[in-house]
């Protein structure tokens, strides 16, 4: 097998066409939640009264230091975290986590962990169980 057959093999796995789209959906995503959070969120903030640190800045032998555009990109940042957190990850948390009932599950015999109970093997060992 030659050196392009190793690489196109290796371009077409699954793992790197996946992770491909899903830094492609990303950069989609976080342009989505920077305008969110610039164009929604950050004005709210400004009703409370105009907070501006773009301007801050101070000067040490000629060299300026702006760290009001730091300290705008850490409110920015801290802002989308919120907003992420909140609205996507919290809500999406119960759907994906939700565990069985105590009384929907019994005991694995050979790993001992819980398993639904029309389970006929287990998800966990893969054990075979008995009806």
């Amino acid at each position: 097998m030659g050196i392009l057959d190793e690489f196109k093999s290796f371009i077409t796995k699954g793992n790197v066409v996946d992770l491909a789209v899903a830094v492609v959906i990303g950069v989609a995503f976080n342009s989505v939640i920077t305008s969110f959070v610039s164009d929604i969120i950050t004005p709210l903030i400004g009703v409370a009264g105009h907070y501006n640190f773009s301007t801050l800045n101070y000067t040490v032998n000629g060299s300026t230091f702006q760290y009001g555009l730091f300290v705008n990109q850490l409110v920015s940042f801290v802002i989308i975290a919120a907003v992420v957190f909140f609205l996507i990850v919290k809500p999406l948390h119960g759907l994906y986590r939700a565990k069985p009932k105590a009384s929907e599950t019994k005991t694995c015999p050979e790993c001992l962990s819980a398993i639904p109970l029309k389970a006929r093997r287990c998800a966990y060992c893969t054990a075979r169980l008995k009806e």
